[in-house]
């Protein structure tokens, strides 16, 4: 039975971030450190470091956390980093001109 697992984000060595799962952050970031896939999309970026990690007793929940965190732009990554919620938040209003915020009524 799955006890527990860690969505985590790497600091690649050419500053660019790497989303993913594990039931063992520390074992996982060993294993990124030491290039066992050369396929992996850390291997020609090592030294990784770790940088932001959650636990999640819910298998679905680190998932949908996952998949969600990959889809986020690199500022609102660093914001989620620094523990900027409030950048986090701005980071994720809508800026489009069909927005509700920009509608005027006539």
């Amino acid at each position: 039975m799955l006890k527990h697992l860690y969505v985590y984000m790497l600091k690649c060595s050419d500053n660019s971030y790497y989303v993913g799962v594990t039931n063992d952050v520390n074992r996982r970031l060993d294993e990124h450190n030491l290039g066992e896939k050369a396929t992996a999309y850390t291997f020609s970026r090592r030294p990784v470091e770790l940088v932001y990690f959650q636990l999640f007793s819910d298998y679905n929940q680190a998932i949908n956390w996952e998949t969600q965190l990959k889809k986020w732009s690199r500022k609102k990554k660093e914001a989620l980093i620094m523990e900027n919620w409030n950048k986090i938040k701005e980071l994720s209003e809508c800026k489009n001109e069909t927005s509700h915020k920009n509608f005027k009524q006539e």
